[in-house]
């Protein structure tokens, strides 16, 4: 029993001596003002524990705009997170503030900050974790970390790619709601600083503001900063990579009015590979963009009417080659002739017709033999009237045949040099007018 707790005794003074040996060692690292800072320091507990909400101010400094991506409807970014804070039990005398390693953070307390939407972030830690503490005199700590995020943007692209985006970056405390902690933008829209430099790929910085509200979950109301920047496309790469080349193909499916209708493979050859590479260009169109959208976007629309152009050429060209197949001077001639002939016919019968049924109807009314007034007169038959009706719809529908016949098919050519140039230039102008000024 006695060689039992001796030994108990001898390994319990043995680890105490370790741990102060520790102590010691930890302490000789530390600044004499930082040990008296860090005496009695509690870094579980927060500034103003019972004096109301600890204020945090903030500011930003973009350092990069990586990545804005469409398909994921989110963005990439570098930025400098800076926080201001007093804690009265950091309070020194002197008149130089203290620049502490930034691994001194854990002996601390810090807001609870995180990024609202972010997907993924992490806190450079090359050569050391980018981080910064300095305390001033009058207790303000000041923590600055660098930290690259991926942030979720939602995006209306109906107006692609002359479309205006609106992203955020909003920040907010997880554990301390407005009781405890209350944010606020240290020099109000300048203090976030960085966007004037930034060079985009695709986008320019058109405009950028802060703000501050309330978020409200079931746990209660927590603080939260907002900062707004709106991003305006670059369209000069999609004029010269996807309207250019389109247009280019609608011109050149026009080539095919000025050829021969008799040169069957020449025309058609223009046709379907006009055809097939807007068919292609409209699926590289595609690539860049997410495939479940609930809208149409507006290259879609300007490739479904290039498409639709060059299909109409197309199709002008069989309109006009099955007219030359049944075109023939000769037949046309005696087309022209049954046609006159057809309608002194149909205007005989009209006539016998009509007199047939006035002797009918003086047949039906006797004379009286005294000379008194005749019976009035009775309507003629139901079967005659349909009958002249028939006959008259079927004269205008023959009429109307014999006006949409085409005598001359190049003609069709001559009209449609016309009529697709003049259209697709009025279609331009209205679309372009619509997805720039409305």
């Amino acid at each position: 029993f006695f060689v039992c707790s001796f030994v108990v005794f001898f390994t319990f003074k043995l680890l105490e001596s370790s741990l102060l040996n520790a102590e010691v060692k930890e302490g000789e690292i530390l600044p004499p003002t930082i040990q008296r800072l860090m005496k009695g320091y509690n870094k579980y507990l927060r500034p103003f524990f019972d004096n109301g909400p600890v204020t945090v101010g903030m500011s930003l400094d973009i350092a990069s705009i990586d990545t804005i991506s469409e398909i994921n409807m989110d963005y990439t970014a570098t930025i400098f997170l800076r926080q201001r804070w007093t804690d009265e039990r950091l309070v020194f005398e002197g008149n130089k503030s203290l620049s502490l390693d930034g691994r001194l953070v854990e002996l601390l307390w810090v807001p609870d900050t995180f990024i609202v939407d972010s997907k993924k972030s992490f806190l450079h830690d090359i050569t050391v974790e980018n981080r910064l503490i300095r305390i001033f005199p009058n207790g303000t700590v000041l923590y600055a970390l660098r930290i690259t995020t991926t942030v979720a943007c939602n995006m209306d692209l109906t107006k692609y790619p002359m479309d205006k985006q609106t992203c955020t970056l909003q920040l907010e405390s997880w554990g301390y709601n407005i009781n405890d902690v209350m944010f606020y933008w240290t020099r109000g829209n300048e203090s976030v600083s960085g966007l004037d430099s930034l060079q985009l790929a695709q986008y320019t910085v058109e405009d950028h503001y802060t703000s501050v509200s309330e978020a409200i979950y079931e746990t209660g109301h927590y603080p939260k900063l907002v900062f707004h920047f709106e991003l305006k496309r670059s369209i000069l790469y999609f004029i010269l990579e996807t309207y250019v080349p389109s247009s280019l193909l609608v011109v050149l499916s026009w080539v095919s009015f000025w050829i021969s209708l008799s040169s069957v493979p020449a025309r058609i050859c223009i046709g379907v590979t006009t055809v097939l590479t807007m068919t292609t260009l409209m699926m590289g169109a595609r690539t860049s963009l997410p495939n479940a959208n609930c809208f149409i976007k507006a290259i879609d629309v300007y490739l479904g009417i290039c498409f639709s152009f060059i299909f109409g050429a197309l199709i002008e060209y069989a309109v006009a080659h099955f007219c030359t197949l049944t075109h023939a001077d000769a037949h046309m001639l005696m087309y022209g002739h049954h046609m006159h002939d057809f309608d002194d016919e149909m205007n005989g019968i009209i006539t016998t017709i009509s007199t047939h049924c006035s002797r009918a109807k003086r047949r039906k009314d006797p004379s009286s033999p005294s000379g008194s007034e005749s019976k009035p007169e009775v309507s003629p038959p139901e079967r005659t009237n349909w009958c002249l009706t028939v006959l008259a719809t079927l004269r205008k529908i023959l009429r109307a045949i014999s006006c949409c016949h085409v005598e001359n098919p190049h003609h069709i050519d001559n009209y449609s040099r016309v009529t697709f140039p003049l259209s697709f230039v009025i279609v331009n102008l209205l679309y372009w007018t619509y997805y720039l000024y409305f």
